[in-house]
């Protein structure tokens, strides 16, 4: 071993572990709903050194980094042996995304990812790319990740590279580590890239939310939040489905629409969080909102604040896709915090921190959107005439 080698890897084993332990800091609330945190949680440097570095000094001299890691973000979350875990889509510089698993003893900050990466298992026809994982601990005593599976579509014109088709991808796991594949998601409602299983069985059924759309990118005349149900998750057969949340025009959701992570369920009903998406002059922007849907009837909405509920702000809005939030993952503790784990502009994972009281205020008294500017305007006007005296 060189005296260069021997002093290049001390040197990246001290920034990696500088990294890796440095303590986050929730940074003041001005809506008082969330607070947010000063750094990431993951970044793609948070890559363990033996996923990126030949780390023998006779096959790499110089010491450079062989397999590199673009980015970490969309991870699905969950409380596992007292420890938070991520699911994230590690994306490397060939473009190609997998899953690995990150643990955090806190949920903020010391996210160190395990061994390997999750080796999914392939069907006949193989993933080509798999990305955003929405992990479910689901009362069957499975844990499932359902995830977008993305294949080139066989009928694109020739000299066609980009392509594509999306479907949901299912495993199940009882460790996080040996994972069960399972067919992928049969729907007839077209393609679908934010499937979502509920936790719970409903009416002896597997539930699933959904988001049918025409084409890849395109929702076409799909769009909205769907809900189905499924008998058997070894022939998960969409049945039923219907549209419990639809776009709309001039909304913070005006061109695709589609849910986050498992909703949470509370005395009052089932918090859902999604994401929403509309166009503007800098092209897309993605948002986070929220609502809340019958205890008993998961597909009335009986709550939906207007606008946004998190937008991406300062360094948030750069990264390879400007501009957007993207949420699959919460973990809601048993002290009623919840760890709401986002990614920005599909570049880094932050997190916010809130309760599960805070949400629910927020969810059942923050104004609806009602569609137009004037009552936009009443709205305030309603609530300067009940702060009257109190400024």
């Amino acid at each position: 071993m060189t005296q260069y080698f021997e002093n290049r890897l001390t040197q990246l084993k001290e920034k990696h572990e500088e990294l890796l332990t440095r303590k986050n800091i929730a940074e003041f609330s001005v809506n008082g709903i969330f607070e947010r945190y000063r750094y990431p949680v993951l970044t793609g440097a948070h890559a363990p050194l033996h996923w990126r570095f030949d780390l023998s000094p006779e096959r790499n001299p110089y010491l450079l980094e062989r397999i590199g890691v673009n980015a970490t973000f969309n991870a699905g979350a969950l409380k596992f042996n007292g420890k938070y875990l991520l699911v994230a889509r590690v994306e490397g510089w060939d473009r190609k995304s997998y899953f690995a698993v990150a643990e955090s003893p806190n949920g903020v900050d010391n996210f160190r990812f395990w061994e390997r990466p999750i080796s999914i298992p392939q069907l006949e026809d193989p993933d080509i790319n798999v990305y955003d994982m929405r992990l479910v601990a689901h009362e069957d005593g499975w844990i499932y990740g359902i995830y977008c599976t993305e294949r080139k579509d066989p009928s694109a014109p020739e000299g066609d590279t980009s392509a594509a088709v999306a479907n949901a991808g299912i495993v199940r796991s009882k460790d996080l580590i040996n994972w069960e594949r399972l067919p992928d998601l049969i729907s007839n409602t077209g393609q679908q890239r934010n499937v979502v299983l509920h936790p719970e069985f409903v009416n002896g059924k597997y539930a699933v939310y959904t988001r049918p759309q025409d084409g890849f990118i395109d929702v076409g005349s799909g769009g909205g939040i769907g809900f189905g149900y499924i008998d058997d998750m070894k022939n998960p057969v969409v049945q039923n489905e219907t549209i419990i949340h639809q776009k709309a025009y001039h909304t913070v959701y005006e061109l695709k629409n589609g849910l986050g992570p498992a909703p949470i369920k509370t005395e009052k009903g089932w918090l859902q969080l999604a994401h929403g998406v509309r166009n503007t002059a800098a092209g897309l922007r993605y948002v986070l909102y929220l609502f809340m849907t019958d205890l008993h009837d998961l597909t009335k909405v009986i709550h939906l604040p207007g606008g946004y509920f998190m937008a991406p702000e300062e360094d948030e809005r750069i990264g390879d896709v400007s501009n957007v939030l993207f949420a699959n993952g919460w973990i809601a503790d048993d002290d009623g915090t919840v760890f709401i784990y986002y990614a920005s502009s599909d570049t880094r994972m932050h997190v916010a921190t809130t309760t599960i009281d805070k949400l629910v205020d927020y969810v059942m008294n923050t104004p609806e959107d009602r569609l137009v500017s004037h009552h936009s305007v009443e709205n305030i006007n309603a609530l300067i005439d009940s702060n009257k005296g109190l400024y």
